[in-house]
Parts: C-alpha cells; sequence; structure tokens
C-alpha cells in the first residue's frame, strides 16, 4: 500500500439503496474514514457524474474514495484505489487495492496477490446476498487470523458489532446509512 494512502478502519460502500442518504452519511462518518463507490444501478457517463459528486463529498470530509471497478477505470477516474474480485485488481502505481473474499479460497488468493486490504463477508446475514451463509464472529476470526493483510469485517456490521467484535477494520452499507435515514425520516 502506498505509504501516503492509510487504510481506513471504517468503510461506508454505496449502492442504491443508500444513495438519498449519501452526502449526510459521508458527512457522519469518522474522520479519515474510506467510501467504496459500488452504485452498480448505473450505468456509463451517469455513474461516472455520480461518483465524480460522491469523491468530492468524501474527499471534503477528509476520506478515502474506492471504485468498484478495475484498478485501470478507478485511476482514470481519479479515485484513490479499486475494489471487486481479485481478477480486476492488476497491480497500479498509487492506487489502493482492495479485494472482496467470501471464502478461505478467495482471501489466500487475495493475500498472495499483496493486495492493501481485504474486504470478507458476510459476517452477519445480509440484505446484500439473502440467504447465504454467514461466517458469524468466530468463523470470521479464524479466515482473517490466515493473513497478515488487513481484513475488513463486512455483512451486517455496524459500529456495536464492530466494537462487540473487538474488530478495527469494517465495513457497511445500511449499517452507516441506517443511522441518518432514522434522524430524516
Amino acid at each position: 500500500m502506498p505509504d501516503d494512502q492509510p487504510l481506513p478502519r471504517v468503510w461506508l460502500l454505496t449502492d442504491a439503496r443508500n444513495d438519498a442518504v449519501l452526502d449526510q452519511a459521508i458527512s457522519a462518518l469518522p474522520p479519515g474514514s474510506g467510501v467504496v463507490f459500488r452504485h452498480y444501478h448505473l450505468s456509463g457517463h451517469e455513474r461516472q457524474d455520480r461518483f465524480a459528486g460522491i469523491a468530492a463529498a468524501a474527499r471534503a470530509a477528509g476520506h478515502r474514495v474506492v471504485l468498484s471497478a478495475s484498478a485501470d477505470e478507478a485511476a482514470a477516474w481519479g479515485a484513490d484505489g479499486a475494489y471487486g474480485p481479485l481478477e480486476r485488481l492488476a497491480p497500479s502505481a498509487g492506487l489502493l487495492r482492495l479485494a472482496a473474499a467470501h471464502d478461505r479460497r478467495e482471501l489466500l488468493a487475495a493475500a498472495a496477490a499483496r493486495v492493501d486490504g481485504i474486504f470478507l463477508s458476510p459476517v452477519f446475514p445480509t440484505r446484500s446476498h439473502p440467504g447465504a451463509p454467514a461466517l458469524g464472529p468466530d468463523g470470521f476470526k479464524e479466515l482473517a487470523s490466515l493473513t497478515r493483510v488487513p481484513v475488513i469485517a463486512l455483512g451486517g456490521m455496524t459500529a456495536a458489532r464492530a466494537r462487540a467484535m473487538g474488530w478495527p477494520r469494517w465495513g457497511a452499507i445500511d449499517g452507516l446509512a441506517a443511522k441518518v435515514r432514522s434522524r430524516s425520516g
């Protein structure tokens, strides 16, 4: 990982579900957090325009911005990094590379590729993957212990769950936007 880009501890992942509250959710993040821009429901220029707006808001609040796309596309869009399956994360100078993993094989492959961080999910049941078996806190920690690469807990995560697990790095879609929705609703 580039020395000038420390890996944030808290990550907000974007999608259609939390789009309406993203500006407020981003401003409510702890200083130095990260935002992973996904927005798979948008395409082409619409997605790129939305990324530019989210990136500006995130950077104004002092956060890192990572694009769910190939490293080449992330670099072209001015992102701080790329997120996704390992096959999209070819090394790119100066970019964070954050892999998605769901099991031992994917975790070890990401670690062997020397990515900067690994989102391991789902820790708890989640709306993103309904019915998918959750790792649970113990299963998550067992897998995370297999690598020295920073592992980010994802899937049904909230600040309270991260504290209860004693896990320093975590990310959420709903878990970071729900507070904003409840205040504005």
